[in-house]
């Protein structure tokens, strides 16, 4: 309607790689900074996000799983977090819906973050496969000219993964590594976690509090309430 603020969602793909509190921690990160979201779960990472989290991800309940999982702790404890999933602010399109708004580039959409990202989602956004809807609005992303965030969670890494990634970051997307730095002074397994979420988050520009940065002084991440 005239005069209404359109919505335009962050899309979030979470893929099959190990990783899932990565993706809880940009998805807290971004509802918070007043973000809008557009939720896409790939079949393999509803599997990792069982075996992760025991939590069942269903297309039917997705709300209530989602604040389910958002509410837990990297280290999986129930009721850390408090988060407000009413109204618009998230919304859930099924992997196999490739009729869904992020799968055309006429779709209002902000930019894509696939956290993690594991080596076949790579693969099939490097080649452009769009075998389900996470790669088709990667493909979407990268043809709009939108930011792509890919945060790569595999070790080691083969010679043609590492090609897929040079022709991602040639493509125009962050290539961003799921690699925790410790000069932040971490001292829970969240401060790791929220570190790589907080990196992702800076590579798309969105205001956070998830980690310290970095101020040039030497020692200070070793120093309590530095």
């Amino acid at each position: 309607m005239p005069g209404d603020t359109p919505r335009r969602p962050w899309i979030v793909g979470v893929s099959g790689a190990s990783g899932t509190p990565y993706a809880a921690a940009v998805l807290r990160g971004l509802l918070a900074a007043g973000e809008s979201v557009d939720l896409v779960v790939s079949r393999a990472a509803r599997l990792t996000l069982l075996d992760e989290t025991g939590i069942s991800f269903r297309d039917a309940h997705w709300r209530e799983d989602l604040r389910e999982w958002l509410e837990r702790g990297a280290d999986s404890k129930p009721g850390t977090f408090e988060v407000d999933l009413d109204g618009d602010r998230v919304r859930y399109w099924s992997a196999g819906d490739l009729a869904a708004g992020p799968s055309s580039g006429s779709y209002p959409a902000r930019g894509m973050l696939i956290v993690p990202a594991s080596t076949a989602c790579v693969a099939g956004v490097a080649l452009g496969l769009s075998k389900d809807l996470l790669q088709r609005a990667a493909s979407v992303t990268l043809k709009e000219g939108r930011p792509l965030v890919v945060a790569v969670r595999e070790t080691p890494l083969s010679g043609q993964t590492l090609r897929q990634l040079v022709a991602l970051d040639d493509a125009g997307a962050v290539v961003l590594p799921a690699t925790p730095a410790f000069y932040a002074g971490a001292t829970h397994i969240q401060d790791l976690v929220d570190f790589v979420a907080g990196r992702v988050l800076d590579a798309a520009g969105v205001p956070h509090g998830l980690y310290r940065r970095w101020k040039g002084e030497l020692g200070s991440g070793s120093r309590p309430g530095a």
